[in-house]
């Protein structure tokens, strides 16, 4: 399962560390946030070899928590994980480690509440995150352990807890890692990286009360920082429109534009165009039926590492027929939105 879950690509990160239009000092904070990913990428690889094997060897049920433990530790800008131990971090008057206990405390609750999941591994698993890492990290990504945030260089990026998706997105890599065990490449690395905009996305929405209708609908629009804006860049991503210019990262949002070794974080448009397309033509709120569908697909089976997108997507059709048998428009919409990207 390689597997290095950040939130923004490296090719975006190199991208930056090239550019003659930011500082020599702005430019190399990008080359030194790649650097780390790099050595980041092989810890989650291992960590999702640990939880293939552990899940292999169960033989019963693990007594479960009721609630899983929430808990921040401080970097205070050293690269040391996890940093130091934060008492009372919901209470704290630092508002990144505030940011980070609260919003990570309501992804549970959203998994919970909307899906019945206890916890990332459904058996309480304490959720710990790291803040404040690095000097001017322009990432957060999650480890196969736990979350870790940068606080962004304060031009292109700032503070990675301030987009409560970008937390949904990265916890969700932890869900992925409980279940289907995708890998990190190819087709089933842009289902990866797709199922963490959708579950990143519905919890955006839940928070905020919305509709599909009312929804924006974009990735990372909150972690935008001045120079990024500047530029004319109001997101990492918009899964409404995953190839418009306002994207940091556009993506293609057709199968027929997909090829093989292509970078998770951009082949997951076509999954997210797909969700989006049937969650519009659904109406109401999108955790209601479709993410029902969409949480099945993916904690309702056995893990497929290397599952294709066409596989993934028959699924849903079929889980739409099976789950709500009466509602015909549903099974229409789950069709028409796979057969709109190619699938």
């Amino acid at each position: 399962m390689r597997c290095h879950c950040s939130i923004i690509p490296n090719d975006v990160l190199k991208r930056f560390a090239e550019d003659e239009k930011l500082s020599a000092p702005e430019r190399k904070n990008f080359a030194d946030t790649a650097l780390v990913d790099t050595e980041m990428r092989k810890l989650r690889l291992q960590a999702g070899k640990l939880t293939n094997v552990t899940a292999a060897l169960s033989r019963a049920p693990v007594a479960t928590v009721a609630t899983p433990a929430i808990t921040v530790a401080d970097c205070n800008h050293s690269q040391t994980l996890p940093g130091a131990p934060v008492a009372n971090p919901g209470s704290s008057a630092d508002l990144t480690i505030k940011r980070a206990y609260d919003e990570t405390k309501a992804v549970a609750e959203f998994y919970k509440t909307v899906f019945g999941r206890n916890s990332i591994d459904n058996a309480g698993m304490t959720l710990g995150s790291s803040v404040h890492y690095g000097v001017n990290y322009n990432n957060a990504f999650w480890n196969g352990m736990r979350m870790t945030y940068g606080d962004g260089d304060a031009n292109i990026f700032i503070d990675f807890t301030k987009s409560n998706d970008v937390i949904g997105h990265e916890l969700t890599h932890g869900v992925t890692q409980h279940t289907l065990q995708l890998a990190y490449s190819n087709q089933a690395g842009g289902l990866n990286e797709s199922i963490s905009d959708v579950f990143g996305t519905m919890f955006r929405q839940w928070r905020a009360g919305q509709t599909v209708n009312q929804a924006d609908w974009l990735i990372g629009s909150e972690i935008m920082g001045p120079g990024a804006i500047a530029r004319h860049f109001t997101c990492l991503r918009d899964m409404a429109s995953p190839g418009a210019a306002h994207c940091l990262a556009p993506q293609p949002f057709h199968f027929s534009n997909y090829h093989a070794g292509m970078d998770p974080h951009y082949s997951s448009g076509i999954a997210n165009f797909a969700f989006y397309k049937i969650a519009m033509a659904v109406g109401g709120q999108s955790w209601e039926k479709v993410g029902q569908i969409w949480y099945k697909a993916m904690t309702g089976f056995k893990p497929s590492v290397n599952m294709r997108m066409k596989t993934f997507a028959d699924r849903t059709r079929k889980l739409a027929v099976s789950m709500y048998p009466g509602n015909v428009a549903l099974q229409r919409a789950v069709n028409a939105g796979w057969i709109a990207v190619g699938l």
